[in-house]
């Protein structure tokens, strides 16, 4: 065989590195620049065709901005007095000055109860966080002696998610990078390897935020914080899976070849139709989100996609040349020695874990596949106890609100929907009618239109919707058509807001079909709705997809089955579980409709990773060595490695509970639990306990399921 030119063998390793070096030299930069080009706002997150949406495109047609409205509550215990009243006149002249409030600030308006007193801030959403945040540090500055202040309202709660994501580029970083740095320190009990399994993810998460970041700018991907965040996520979980399964192939070559090159080809031989399987199956289960109707649903799709791709080819091109580099020295202080032993890890004289595991899975099949699976049911009870319904917006952040405060504050003294009102837009030949149909709606407060010639940028209207008494300013009417503000009895993310609002769209229909309801709670409503229309409707074309894909993979159709059957079940006792820990322990409110799409597509496809580094292992072994040996085989040679990359991908996401927002809790623990129950159990016993027991007939309808294979009296022995 001829040999590779030493040059060649230099340069390719060199210029891999270089290129790596160069996009993360690049990319790094732009961790810290994704806030310009991500929104948090959540209309953005629905589909056009919701009602919520249109109206929120047609706002800026009866008003001079694309303002969300932000409210300044000024409260005393004991009764407002004269000061406190002049207080709030200069609040409000000092507002109408600060950079980012749009035109048309309130006055103070004081409740009847005489305690409070209420302004209603436009402020430019674009930067509504920073505008907000220099508003309550200007409040914060002037004690208004003992007059409580808090800023609340929809721009309010929007600076609140926006500083509860701000986390993502720091903490959330140096937490998943800790952990597993950490756990590959602990398994491979040296100081290199882990720096150079972690710079390979970096690396790889560097390219995908550059790449994302421009996509984002031109328009093509949407991003936020929570795609941002489970990006992260996705990337350093994948990378490392990925490198660990290489690193595992690596040591092994090492031993047999003499040549770093030689090793290196023999790894990659070894490691690339699993990982590229793996990963494609990650990608394609991603690829599924395009058909969800909600748009954060459908931009996780290829901005997890760039992610996991790019974390593929990093493990498959950047770690590689890293370990050529260093040889068997990465892995010092326990170097593979060339034409030493491979650990015994299956065969007669096998010793250790996995050994035994093997021995337990042949000897008594069918009382651990059993036992498995009644384990697993026994879990998945639990989802009786799931509420994944939606949950209020004062409920998504999990450490201290301002808004929050504010808005419980805000419910005491004034009507609970102030400043968050249902927005009605309509035929204005039918305004009348309209206005009746919304004052006599129950849960509704009061009603006014929206009007330029206004101070206050709306006129009140009487139920027969008369503004005659308005002097010479008239309702907005824009195409035809007048919008309406209702401000409802509750606070506008609670449920009986969201029992008024769907009335009110009934109510308002009968008088015009064509009227649309919008505003913060038909927001709610809507992404509800279509979060569970998605979830419906995603979930299948995942499972059949990636039935698909192992069918190919496997060239079966029973192992496939058996293998989609044991992640299914693994999901729902991972999320029954999940739900009794949040409603016994963590004693949250509820969960976004959403959460358990995402918790299954994560688990789907990272679950079907594990049983195809497991499966394509014991293929590989059945071959040579019989199927009910292949399998003893395959689980004692991956047992190991896919073990380590489980704990390591379980850690990873559970990092994701530093970031205090609902949703990536519940993700993080539901993955993270998920993860292990498809290493620990699913993939260690369940499958291959199923697999022995069926024996050959689970590569049917392949040669290999209808022939039995006599391995050689030398392959035996090894």
């Amino acid at each position: 065989m001829k040999r590779t030119p030493t040059w060649l063998r230099i340069v390719v390793p060199a210029v891999l590195i270089a290129i790596w070096f160069g996009l993360g030299s690049v990319g790094g930069p732009y961790f810290g620049r994704v806030s310009e080009v991500s929104s948090n706002d959540a209309t953005t997150f629905l589909p056009a065709s919701a009602d919520a949406t249109k109206v929120q495109k047609l706002l800026v047609d009866f008003s001079d901005s694309s303002a969300i409205p932000a409210i300044v509550l000024l409260t005393r215990d004991g009764g407002l007095t004269t000061s406190d009243r002049d207080a709030a006149t200069r609040i409000v002249s000092s507002l109408a000055l600060t950079p980012g409030v749009a035109k048309g600030v309130s006055p103070a308006i004081a409740s009847r109860d005489g305690k409070a007193i209420e302004i209603v801030v436009p402020i430019e959403s674009k930067d509504a966080g920073v505008t907000v945040k220099a508003i309550r540090a200007s409040l914060a500055a002037d004690a208004f002696g003992g007059l409580r202040h808090y800023v609340t309202g929809p721009a309010g709660f929007t600076a609140d998610l926006t500083a509860a994501f701000g986390g993502i580029d720091g903490v959330l970083l140096l937490a998943a990078l800790g952990a597993v740095f950490v756990i590959l320190l602990i398994v491979y009990r040296s100081p290199l390897l882990p720096v150079i399994v972690l710079l390979t993810s970096v690396f790889a998460l560097s390219a995908s935020i550059l790449v994302v970041w421009w996509l984002a700018k031109a328009g093509v991907v949407t991003l936020n914080g929570q795609v941002q965040g489970i990006l992260f996520i996705l990337v350093i979980g994948a990378a490392t899976d990925y490198s660990l399964l290489y690193v595992s192939r690596y040591r092994e070559a090492l031993r047999d070849n003499a040549r770093r090159w030689e090793a290196t080809l023999a790894a990659l031989r070894g490691s690339l139709a699993p990982i590229a399987a793996s990963g494609g199956t990650v990608i394609v289960g991603l690829l599924c989100l395009l058909f969800s109707d909600l748009n954060s649903n459908r931009a996780l799709g290829p901005v997890g996609v760039i992610g996991v791709a790019l974390a593929v080819l990093a493990a498959l091109t950047l770690l590689p040349a890293l370990l050529m580099v260093f040889g068997r020295a990465a892995f010092w202080p326990i170097r593979p020695r060339f034409g030493s032993e491979h650990p015994k890890l299956v065969g007669v004289g096998a010793r250790g874990l996995w050994a035994r595991v093997g021995r337990l899975v042949s000897r008594r099949s069918r009382i651990v596949w059993v036992a498995s699976v009644l384990l697993l049911v026994i879990g998945a009870g639990g989802l009786l106890q799931l509420n994944a319904t939606g949950v209020s917006q004062s409920d998504l952040i999990l450490a201290k609100s301002e808004a929050r405060d504010g808005q419980n504050a805000l419910g005491t003294h004034f009507p609970g929907g102030s400043g968050s009102p249902a927005i009605i837009v309509g035929s204005a030949a039918h305004i009348t009618g309209l206005a009746d149909a919304v004052t006599t709606t129950e849960g509704v407060e009061s009603v006014a239109a929206v009007a330029k010639g206004s101070p206050t940028g709306t006129l009140p209207l009487g139920a027969a919707g008369n503004v005659a008494l308005y002097g010479g300013a008239k309702p907005t009417i824009s195409g035809g058509q007048v919008m309406l503000q209702a401000t409802l009895s509750s606070a506008a993310d609670s449920a009986k807001a969201e029992s008024t609002v769907v009335a009110l769209r009934a109510a308002v229909t009968k008088v015009d079909p064509h009227a649309l309801v919008g505003g913060v709670t038909a927001t709610a409503i809507d992404t509800n709705q279509t979060s569970i229309d998605d979830r419906n409707k995603i979930i299948p074309i995942v499972l059949a997809v990636i039935l698909v894909i192992l069918m190919l993979l496997l060239r079966a159709v029973i192992a496939p089955l058996i293998l989609i059957a044991s992640v299914i079940l693994s999901f729902g006792a991972s999320l029954g579980v999940s739900a009794l820990v949040f409603t016994g322990i963590f004693n949250f409110p509820g969960a976004d409709p959403s959460v358990p799409l995402f918790g299954f597509v994560f688990l789907v496809a990272l679950g079907i990773d594990y049983n195809i580094f497991l499966m394509t292992r014991v293929r590989e072994e059945s071959v040579r060595f019989g199927t009910r040996p292949g399998i003893v085989r395959g689980l004692g040679l991956t047992g190991g490695v896919i073990t380590s990359a489980g704990i390591v991908l379980a850690a990873t996401f559970a990092a994701l509970s530093v970031i205090p927002i609902l949703f990536l809790v519940q993700i993080a623990f539901i993955v993270a639990f998920g993860v292990l129950v498809d290493t620990l159990l699913v993939r260690s016993l369940l499958v291959p306990a199923l697999a022995h027991d069926i024996g050959r007939r689970i590569w049917w309808p392949s040669k290999l399921g209808r022939v039995d294979v006599v391995p050689d009296e030398e392959a035996t022995r090894r």
